[in-house]
Formats: structure tokens, sequence, C-alpha cells
């Protein structure tokens, strides 16, 4: 694949013809060091590629003349690999600080937001000592917490990337055969409904069948983050999941926000992992710091319930990769993989009901009501921060999704 400027180095001079200047209100989490990539749709026209911009997105297809980004998704672009992506981001922060073309801006609440990516591959790690320490606790109250092989590999298992949808897309309430008291289940609408709040890694340039990804590959083939919601039917996968793992309970949806933060925004979230003991196997040492400082947010009908800090995961996401191709596996643009419930040790950092409530068994109030596990109508917003390059914090896209009745 050619990382070149190539296909990179069209229409320079078309951002000259300016008309309008983006304002960007103060304490904005979209500044001008963070524009993130999604795909829009203004009234009545196709889907194409946009910067966001505080309260406005910049349409690249018109602002760098330049019909790569007249898309339906990010994957054109991302395939042409990080020299491309840099190039762009270059090209976009000099426009961000110019004028603009008048129908190259529209107002971020006179468009539509689309999947951002189209997606390949989705595979969902277990990658925070906290989450997995707390399940162990509840499944495995007389034994061991982790199990012998967590702090030796990135835990994951391979999700279904066709139910991954946009944030905003209504939930419908699975159904499926639920575990009960007894050895025989029983069948109907999932009533132990959960969310996990999670960060999810963009593959941008793919890497062939056997052909193993190191640690120190990872900003080469990965593009960016975007936070992701994995709904989990917990009473279905408590039945399904013995001995495979996840299957249905966590296959019917899983939502991922509309915008996609580039890493190279995130420099200064930057941070060294905690420490892993034992040391893991070489090829799964980190060459860099993948560590991210970065604070999410979960709130329940208007209410935060839970402030999960994802500088606390213990496996990084360059490990990830690593792990998920060593065995040759390839990658391809548009693959998407995330870090599994972000999670701290405290109740407040947990990042799903599962453990905010232990197992339903210690409520929380939301609202003034007591509750366990999602009704239908209840809505679920996760959103996320990090220190921005200008000493600011930027804001990650927001991933929301509200309940339906099954």
């Amino acid at each position: 694949m050619d990382l070149s400027a190539g296909d990179c180095d069209r229409g320079r001079g078309v951002v000259l013809n300016s008309r309008v200047r983006i304002e960007v209100p103060a304490g904005s989490g979209f500044g001008r060091t963070h524009l993130p990539y999604g795909v829009f749709r203004p009234m009545g026209e196709q889907p194409r590629v946009g910067v966001r911009l505080g309260d406005s997105v910049i349409d690249l297809a018109v602002a760098l003349d330049d019909p790569m980004f007249a898309q339906p998704s990010l994957n054109a672009f991302m395939t042409q690999g990080p020299q491309c992506w840099r190039e762009v981001r270059e090209r976009v922060t000099v426009a961000a600080d110019a004028e603009l073309p008048a129908a190259a801006v529209h107002p971020i609440h006179a468009v539509s937001l689309d999947l951002p990516i189209e997606i390949g591959d989705y595979v969902d790690f277990y990658a925070s000592l906290d989450h997995a320490t707390a399940l162990g606790r509840m499944l495995r109250p007389n034994g061991d917490a982790l199990l012998p092989n967590w702090r030796h590999l990135p835990v994951g298992y391979h999700g279904r990337s066709g139910t991954v949808v946009v944030s905003g897309t209504e939930i419908a309430r699975p159904s499926g055969q639920r575990k009960t008291d007894s050895d025989t289940p029983d069948f109907g609408p999932s009533r132990r409904l959960d969310i996990e709040a999670e960060l999810g890694f963009v593959v941008g340039a793919g890497s062939p069948l056997g052909t193993p990804l190191g640690t120190g590959d990872f900003d080469a083939h990965v593009f960016g983050v975007a936070l992701v919601d994995d709904w989990s039917a917990r009473d279905i996968q408590a039945w399904e999941g013995q001995p495979l793992g996840p299957f249905l309970g966590k296959s019917f949806a899983t939502s991922l926000s509309a915008w996609v933060t580039p890493l190279d925004a995130l420099a200064k979230a930057r941070i060294p992992l905690p420490p892993q003991d034992p040391e893991p196997l070489p090829y799964l040492r980190d060459t860099d710091p993948w560590g991210l400082d970065i604070e999410l947010t979960v709130a329940w009908n208007g209410q935060v319930v839970s402030t999960p800090p994802y500088r606390r995961m213990y496996w990084s996401p360059a490990q990830m990769l690593a792990h998920m191709t060593v065995n040759g596996a390839s990658t391809r643009t548009g693959d998407l993989f995330a870090s599994g419930t972000v999670s701290g040790p405290e109740r407040a950092e947990r990042g799903s009901l599962m453990e905010i409530t232990w197992a339903g068994t210690d409520p929380v109030t939301v609202n003034g009501v007591q509750r366990t596990f999602l009704q239908d109508g209840d809505e679920v917003v996760i959103t996320a921060s990090a220190p921005a390059l200008d000493g600011t914090r930027l804001t990650l896209g927001e991933v929301r999704g509200t309940v339906k009745p099954a």
C-alpha cells in the first residue's frame, strides 16, 4: 500500500476562496487541536466526510476540494495510511484557522450523523483489571477472581460487526434463553439489560494475512478512537456463556460514537500503563506508552452514575492489536476493536450496571428511584474528555442510546 501523499495532494488552493470563519465557543471540547472526523448528511443531500469544529461541521470535500471525502464512510481516506492522515490533519488545521467557503460549513444541529466507518471485523477485549476482578468476585465468590490466563494476555472475543450502530440509534430489548434458578432456561425479553462503557480503536491501514503486528506498529495502523457502548443482556449471557463466552447476549447491538478522534489529537493524553505483573511475553511488551488519561462519564436518564477512569486499564490498545494479530490474523480498514468495560476500584468508577449494582443486589438511586438494570424508555449517555494539545480538554463524541421494547 502506498502511504505517500499521492491521493492527499489535491485542491490545496480552494480554501483561499473564503467567506466564513468558524467561531469556537469558550470551553468547547471540539477546538482546533481536536478536529474529530465523522460522516454527516446535510438536509436532502448524500452523506459525506466532515470534521467537527466547535458547533459546526466542515465539509472536507468542499473545503479541501477533494472527492475522496464525498464518501459515505471514512474508509477511503483511512486506507491511505498515516502519512496521508497527518497531511490532511495539517490542511484541516490551516483551514480551521482561516475563512472557509460558506458551502463547506454546516451547523451541527442542521445535519444528521451516520456511522463514521464501514466496519469489517469487531473484537471486544476485557482489559480492565478492576472490571475483571469485580466480575470474577461475583461469578466465583469462593474462587480466584482472575482466571490464570488473565495477566498473561489481553482476553477478547469476536463480536458481530453488522449490529454496530451509530450513537442515537434506539436499542431494542433482546429476547433469548434466560438463566433461571434451575437447570432449565425460560425464553423472553432480557430482564437484566446492561451497558458497558468502553473505548473503541479504529483500524485505518490494514495488514495482510500471515503478518503479525507488534506493539510498535500501533500508530501506523490505528487511525483513531471513539466511544463504545457494548449493550449486554446479562441473563442471556449467563446461560449461554458456558463454555465459549459471549454470543447472543452481546451481538444484538453495540453503539459507536459518530465522531472518531485521531490519535494525534490525544498526544497529551498518553501516559505509561500501570505496572504489569508478571512481565508480558516479548511480543506484548509495549515499545511506547499507550496508556491514555481519558475520563469517561456514564449518565442514566440524565443522572451521572459513574466516572470510569481509562488511565487504570491494565492492557494497552497496542498490546491488544499485537495479540489480535500474533497468530497471523489480518486486519482491514474499518476494523474496530474495543477495550472492554472501563472501570475503577470504587463504585462510582464502575463502567457497567452489573458492577455498580453488584449483579442487582445493591440498587442505585436514579432520579429518586431504586434501580438495578435498564427498563424500556431508559436512556444512557456515555461521554469522555482528555487533555488537549492546547492545555484545555477535548471532548470525545458521545455515545447515546434509548431502550425500546422487545
